[in-house]
């Protein structure tokens, strides 16, 4: 099932280009080296079979071996020569089919690429994107589904991006490659590869980064704040509730987890009084709490009831997949959350919809690729 994200337009006749996440981060990839000679892009696989989900498949054969590389199972490694070729000039882009791999340069990532510019007074800047794949699929287990964005924008120095659809990663990533001066993690889910967008013109902005939090969706009875591929499914839980029940949720797109819009999150929350949030990772000490902080010290009053957080359940990722389709939230959990949250009742009497598992929503795996 192909998702087509709706687009707010003045004028609904006009035509506009749908674009699948997977061709976005490829155009990214693309234009970038074509942009400028200094970009690399280097990573397990990102050369060989399906180029990294497609997203950087052929380039090496178009712009050759020395900037399109596959790399050996040396991440910390690898990561120390992308922080010495952003220091000497390049640009490198490294990328992870597996976020928990950076696991394994996470001294690179936090202690050096973070920390050099306040290190040296300003005198170095470590320009350099990392991208890594989330997300649930064929039964990846423990090891294979973890998802770290709060853990990376808990360090300071470090800038954490979630594009939830084609129109962010189209974007941001530009923006990222061609003008941000520090390292950027860039967390994709691999749900969302296939899934296609209706795209709004894509310019650049002319006042502020893109690197924030967006508004997708208004309404007056319940805020929602998500992340990532439950950006999605808040949408279709908004259009359900709309329909069966008349609640209207105003959804924000945190985006960008290190530097969300506190000022669009606390204004939202002061106007429907009401919170959830959800998102892909665990809620303890992460983006859910992050957003209860940002809330209670900066609107406290705000609240008219207590948040809902939403997210993984509080233990490593089953492999069976009758398990792992109870370990993530889904459509039907999130709509009722939502509806308990904005009625005040578990006895909302609001029909809840039919959920098959999000894996076979979104994509149908088939193997580890």
């Amino acid at each position: 099932m192909a998702l087509i994200q709706a687009r707010a337009a003045t004028d609904p006749t006009l035509e506009t280009e749908v674009v699948t996440y997977r061709e976005a981060l490829f155009r990214a990839m693309r234009d970038a080296l074509a942009r400028d000679p200094r970009v690399i892009i280097f990573g397990q696989g990102v050369d060989d079979h399906k180029g990294t989900f497609g997203s950087t498949l052929g380039l090496a054969q178009e712009f050759g071996a020395a900037r399109v590389f596959d790399t050996p199972l040396a991440e910390e490694g690898m990561t120390g020569i992308a922080i010495g070729a952003a220091l000497n000039g390049l640009y490198p882009i490294q990328t992870h089919i597996r976020s928990d791999f950076v696991l394994l340069a996470m001294n690179q990532i936090v202690n050096l690429a973070a920390k050099y510019k306040y290190m040296f007074g300003g005198r170095f800047e470590v320009p350099m994107l990392i991208r890594m794949v989330i997300g649930r699929s064929w039964g990846q287990g423990a090891q294979h589904s973890q998802s770290f964005q709060s853990l990376f924008a808990h360090v300071p120095g470090l800038t954490v991006i979630m594009p939830a659809s084609a129109q962010s990663i189209l974007e941001c990533y530009p923006y990222v490659i061609g003008r941000h001066r520090g390292p950027v993690l860039a967390i994709e889910h691999r749900l969302m590869y296939d899934l296609k967008f209706r795209m709004d013109e894509v310019a650049e902005k002319a006042n502020g980064s893109p690197l924030t939090s967006r508004k997708v969706r208004a309404g007056n009875d319940v805020t929602i704040v998500a992340t990532s591929i439950m950006v999605l499914e808040a949408q279709r839980a908004a259009e359900h509730l709309a329909r069966v029940g008349g609640i209207q949720c105003e959804i924000i797109d945190l985006n960008c987890v290190s530097h969300p819009d506190r000022s669009l999150i606390v204004e939202s929350v002061g106007r429907t009084g009401k919170l959830l949030v959800a998102d892909t990772s665990w809620q303890a000490y992460g983006v859910c709490a992050e957003i209860c902080r940002i809330v209670c010290e900066h609107s406290p009053s705000a609240l008219k009831a207590p948040v809902v957080t939403l997210g993984m359940q509080p233990a490593p990722c089953p492999t069976a997949k009758s398990l792992e389709d109870r370990y993530y939230p889904n459509l039907r959990d999130l709509t009722d959350a939502v509806a308990t949250l904005v009625t005040g009742t578990d006895h909302h009497g609001i029909p809840l919809p039919d959920e098959h598992s999000m894996a076979d929503v979104y994509k149908r795996f088939k193997g580890p690729f």
